[in-house]
């Protein structure tokens, strides 16, 4: 079996990986060494440790051992400059809002009236344009240093609703634009099946949905996973899914060991409406039906009570932030520390990928919270590097992904310390330095599953990334006219 290494000036060996001493020979996997989704490891020894030197064996996309200490590359080895963090997972993203990038900043309104703007560009998708703006989107994550995505898929249908001969056409296209970018893709198969509270869906909405919940379970049980893809489950959201049928897309989920995201509580008119139809809060109504656990995933989560707090934390569901987009669309600022300190665990997601650039959205959920309460220093620069590694990737059922160790998948990325936005760093704050100062255009290296798919800040596997961008955004909106709306129905 071939063997590959890497050699990083610096890397952050702070995701729970036992520790190693200097000149060790290897650090070798122990069964039961997962980190548990639950709870903050953040006092775990070793937790900031960045250290240099660091010799990273690689073999069947796997890593196999680590060393430190070494004073210079052994012969052979890719050579990875400035700090070596695990694989960034992007645990939230819709790839077609890529194309309304720039193009919804012309309009005043808030979430419902961009909601309407981003159907425009749901009806003109097809599996074969789909494909190719999904494939240049995970291309631009991929030098971003995400290495996994969690792709929030509810785009199943033709015009009309009608299906495609090939059930799941749109899905697997966008399965086939991550490998062909390089990267891992957990597909959130979203059951979509009223455009509101008791409202069905109309337009563009009508290719969202499955007409119950058993015929969407019998759809996405078609799909298949396997290598660099998972397949998990996904409700959008209360007003679009019956409360009745809440129990079947989380039964889904659970018989079959896998993740189950939704939206939460992301705007004060859909828990109004969601008090008006059933007397509880979104967090509620969820909790009754059985769909909060260990294997869930909030995303958002912005709007809550304390008593949502205690549900979602007391059931170890994790939550997702999304930072850049809460912004984009007036959202408002979640109570992510509190939280996290109830017991849900952090990840993070570029959503409408507005922006695509996890050390934004990880110094975006501390940042905000600064203004939030007027006061600094909520979270630690590792705990928001551990919500967009490990944490990430365990929201996305990749639970041995996400850190440097024996026995992980092998994904590197290398964050350049010598920018104009990185020069000058304190040897002892690099990840201070990265998560308050970095961007993606800092990212130079990124190795995927063992596979080099970045190298100097190019794409290795798609040739000319903006080019692909382009042509993919332009396939989609042109020609592009946004419709102004009033219309707020949740």
């Amino acid at each position: 079996m071939p063997v590959s290494l890497y050699y990083a000036d610096l890397a952050w060996l702070g995701t729970g990986a036992p520790a190693v001493r200097p000149g060790e020979d290897d650090v070798t996997a122990r069964p039961g060494d997962e980190i548990a989704r639950r709870g903050d490891e953040s006092a775990r020894p070793g937790w900031d440790r960045v250290v240099s030197g660091v010799v990273i064996e690689v073999a069947d996309g796997r890593i196999t051992a680590v060393r430190t200490g070494v004073p210079a590359p052994p012969p052979g080895a890719v050579h990875l400059r400035g700090l070596t963090l695990p694989g960034l997972a992007n645990a939230h993203s819709h790839a077609f809002h890529r194309a309304l990038r720039g193009r919804t900043q012309r309009e005043r309104g808030t979430f419902w009236t961009w909601r309407r703007q981003m159907y425009e560009v749901a009806g003109r998708l097809t599996p074969e344009n789909h494909h190719a703006l999904a494939r240049a989107a995970y291309a631009e994550m991929a030098l971003a240093g995400v290495t996994c995505v969690g792709e929030f898929h509810y785009l199943h249908h033709d015009a009309g609703g009608r299906p495609y001969q090939a059930a799941n056409a749109m899905g697997e296209a966008l399965i086939a634009a991550a490998a062909d970018a390089g990267i891992r893709i957990t597909l959130l198969d979203t059951c979509y099946l009223r455009g509101g509270f008791a409202a069905p869906l109309e337009g563009p909405q009508l290719r969202f949905g499955d007409g119950d919940a058993h015929a969407w379970a019998e759809r996405a049980d078609a799909l298949k996973g396997g290598g660099q893809a998972r397949i998990g489950a996904a409700i959008h959201s209360v007003r679009a899914v019956p409360a009745g049928e809440l129990a079947v897309v989380s039964g889904w989920a659970r018989e079959r060991g896998a993740p189950l995201h939704f939206h939460l509580s992301e705007q004060v008119a859909e828990n109004e409406a969601c008090l008006a139809a059933h007397g509880r809060t979104p967090a509620e109504l969820l909790d009754a039906h059985g769909v909060l656990g260990r294997n869930a995933t909030a995303v958002h989560a912005t709007h809550l009570t304390p008593g949502d707090v205690t549900l979602l934390g007391g059931s170890g569901t994790g939550v997702c932030m999304c930072p850049t987009t809460e912004r984009d669309l007036a959202d408002g600022v979640g109570p992510a520390r509190r939280l996290f300190e109830a017991g849900s665990p952090l990840s993070l997601g570029s959503d409408s990928n507005a922006v695509v650039d996890l050390f934004e959205e990880a110094r975006g959920v501390e940042l905000d919270e600064r203004l939030a309460t007027r006061e600094r220093g909520h979270w630690r620069a590792a705990e928001l590097l551990r919500g967009a590694t490990s944490g990430g990737h365990a929201a996305l059922g990749w639970p041995d992904a996400g850190r440097i160790e024996a026995g992980a998948p092998a994904d590197l990325v290398a964050v350049a310390l010598d920018s104009v936005r990185t020069a000058g760093a304190s040897e002892d704050a690099p990840l201070e330095t990265v998560v308050f100062a970095a961007t993606a255009a800092d990212v130079r290296e990124v190795v995927a599953g063992g596979r080099h798919i970045v190298s100097q800040g190019r794409h290795l596997l798609v040739d000319d990334v903006p080019a692909a961008l382009a042509a993919a955004v332009s396939a989609v909106t042109s020609p592009f006219t946004l419709k102004p709306s009033t219309s707020e129905r949740v």
